[in-house]
């Protein structure tokens, strides 16, 4: 387990994680809605669509166990492609 995690963000770790790559770099790995949400708030390209919205709110609630971490996933999942950030 990584030390920077806290028991709730591993808790709702997706069951498989999304690669991403933002600008030129190397890709990145997103292993559940806590960490889709850092990435959609501070690190996400200019280019945002109408699913980047989504994906935060419904990271968000998977979060505070609103909704299941995968349906989050599936709506980081439709931003990433639609910003052409999915690696």
């Amino acid at each position: 387990m990584d030390g920077d995690r806290t028991t709730r963000e591993v808790d709702r770790e997706w069951h498989v994680p999304v690669m991403i790559r933002i600008g030129y770099g190397a890709s990145e790995t997103v292993r559940s809605p806590a960490d889709a949400v850092g990435y959609l708030t501070r690190r996400w390209p200019m280019e945002r669509g109408r699913h980047f919205e989504n994906a935060k709110r419904k990271c968000v609630a998977a979060l505070n166990r609103q909704i299941p971490s995968e349906v989050a996933r599936e709506e980081f999942i439709a931003a990433a492609i639609e910003s052409y950030v999915l690696a």
